[in-house]
């Protein structure tokens, strides 16, 4: 087991007193009673308040407990059947974070009234606003796609797809090929069937592209019908290096194209450089991702009912609204962002999928092991023969060099500790956590604001998005995108990292992302039952706002993550 999860403690072992045994007379048995009843009493009154501001902190509209709808929600992942009956870690698991949660609660408690941080919700604005966005420049002729025709089926979930559409854009102008609409592979973890046209709007996409490069929706007649394995015209990704220079496409690709007129990418995924690429090709790629990709009406007015009710209504929009929604964005009054109603958004990036990759453990013992080994057995197997065969990093050592995915207790501590308060709202992205409803118990007591789309939505405004995981992550992309400030819990996730160039891009400078910096935090979460909640205040804020920097895009680093870049984004001297 990880040192962290071995070393807390609670109050009520160690506050504990032995009750003196000596015989009492009459007039002190009435004087005890008397004390008992006035702690009776109290303890009541406590629990009552305590109940009572809870009803009254849970917005009115919210439909469904949120405990339920934890439990009922769609699952972001769906396991294959021999997995089902392996899956049981659903109760409280330990934690070493009792001494420092029931601190959090009391530093809440008595700064109910007091103001927030000065900068929590805010970006270093002068220097982030000098970043403009002007990727919709174009200095170059339409591609006549006269080479053939590419088609391409992406793989993964929702954010994986989107990344893979603007690659293949990019290599449909270096090939001067036609584009045929994207497809999406069936996967059998995420189970949907959804294709671009059920997320995206098909005749924007084409037609916003059209002056880089030619798209079709499907191939000319005469193509159908060849047999396109028979022809090698079928890529996959073990044809293609990660991440492979334009260089590569041109000198392996561009002569199969050549040759039998189209080509089909199969599983293509992040198999495109991000460095060297010739800028007007890397400002496609940013093109298309802030662009050209605009969800569906049926995406759009859900994802609008999910900011009006979690902005409890007001008649206020947005920043971002109007690149989300499109009409059915909340038009701002006067483009007064003040008016606008704060609330935080989160990723909790703690699904069992994520859990079981890392190697980390995370409180629950045997039967925890048990159950994401049989994960990775499924669904890593090459992870699984790596760990019989090799001598890997214990979860130790894997925690305390900030490898291991934010547990729902540490992502609750770090919010606590950055100064956000109990009124604060938040918009809790995904609902299958790892370890069941019992995993939010101290999110949801410290933070009572906090909701998903499952309770923003009513059960019938949810039931188009029922079993379609692709379009329930793109509301969560809505919720996330919008929100006046966003915290993730691990900067590798694709959603996080496509939610905060996308908040970089348009936010000019005042839509701030909390990314923290987990080998620093795992540090800080060591000490958990020694160090002093000032202390831990002072050290979660540093190592937080030291990654609020604003900084260039560093090489070959992504442009959908890193936006601020000569080929995406202006600056202004």
């Amino acid at each position: 087991m990880s040192s962290i999860n071995g070393g807390g403690k609670t109050y009520s072992d160690s506050d504990r007193a032995d009750t003196p045994t000596r015989k009492r007379g009459p007039k002190r048995r009435v004087s005890r009673f008397k004390g008992l009843g006035f702690l009776i009493g109290f303890l009541g009154l406590f629990f009552f308040v305590n109940w009572w501001m809870h009803s009254r902190l849970n917005h009115p509209d919210l439909g469904a407990n949120l405990t339920d709808s934890f439990t009922n929600s769609t699952p972001s992942l769906v396991f294959k059947e021999d997995l089902r009956n392996i899956t049981k870690v659903n109760k409280p698991t330990k934690t070493a974070f009792g001494r420092l949660l029931k601190l959090a609660a009391h530093a809440l408690a008595e700064g109910q009234n007091k103001p927030e941080p000065k900068g929590l919700w805010e970006e270093p604005h002068a220097l982030a606003s000098n970043w403009k966005p002007c990727a919709e420049e174009r200095d170059w002729e339409p591609s006549e796609g006269n080479n053939g025709y590419i088609m391409f089926t992406a793989n993964g979930g929702l954010n994986q797809q989107r990344v893979a559409v603007c690659n293949a854009v990019a290599v449909a102008r270096l090939l001067n090929a036609t584009l045929v609409l994207p497809k999406f592979m069936y996967s059998s973890v995420w189970r949907d069937v959804s294709q671009f046209g059920d997320i995206y709007q098909e005749e924007h996409f084409i037609n916003y592209l059209k002056p880089d490069i030619h798209i079709v929706k499907e191939l000319p007649e005469e193509l159908r019908s060849l047999d396109l394995d028979a022809i090698d015209s079928v890529i996959t990704d073990e044809d293609i290096m990660k991440e492979a220079r334009p260089s590569f496409y041109r000198k392996n690709i561009l002569p199969i194209l050549l040759r039998n007129k189209v080509l089909h990418f199969v599983g293509f995924g992040n198999r495109l450089a991000f460095d060297p690429v010739p800028f007007e090709l890397q400002r496609l790629r940013c093109r298309c991702n802030f662009y050209a990709l605009q969800f569906v009406p049926k995406i759009q007015k859900a994802g609008s009912v999910i900011l009006q009710r979690i902005r409890q209504n007001s008649s206020y929009g947005g920043l971002l609204d109007s690149y989300l929604v499109g009409p059915y964005a909340q038009k701002m009054k006067g483009k007064n962002a003040s008016k606008v109603p704060k609330y935080l958004s989160l990723h909790l990036r703690f699904e069992i999928d994520m859990v079981a990759h890392s190697l980390c453990e995370f409180g629950g013992g045997e039967e925890e092991k048990k159950e994401l080994e049989a994960y990775r057995q499924i669904h890593f197997p090459a992870l699984t023969v790596l760990t019989k065969s090799e001598k890997l990093p214990s979860p130790a050592d894997l925690r305390s060099e900030g490898l291991c995915p934010l547990t729902p207790e540490e992502a609750v501590l770090m919010l606590a500790a950055l100064g956000f308060n109990r009124k604060t709202h938040i918009f809790l992205a995904g609902a299958q956590i790892y370890g069941g409803p019992s995993r939010l118990t101290s999110l949801m007591s410290l933070y009572p604001h906090l909701v998903t789309k499952e309770n923003l939505l009513s059960p019938s405004e949810l039931e188009p998005f029922k079993n379609f995981s692709s379009q329930l992550a793109a509301l969560d992309f809505i919720g996330c995108t919008a929100s006046t400030a966003f915290a993730m819990t691990d900067s590798g996730s694709q959603l996080s990292a496509l939610v905060s160039g996308y908040r970089m891009y348009f936010g000019g400078g005042q839509m701030p992302t909390i990314r923290p910096n987990k080998r620093r935090l795992a540090d800080i979460f060591l000490k958990n039952s020694t160090i002093e909640w000032k202390v831990f205040e002072q050290r979660v804020r540093k190592a937080v706002r030291q990654t609020k920097r604003v900084h260039r895009r560093p090489t070959a680093r992504s442009i959908y993550r890193h936006p601020r870049c000569k080929e995406c984004m202006c600056l202004l001297e």
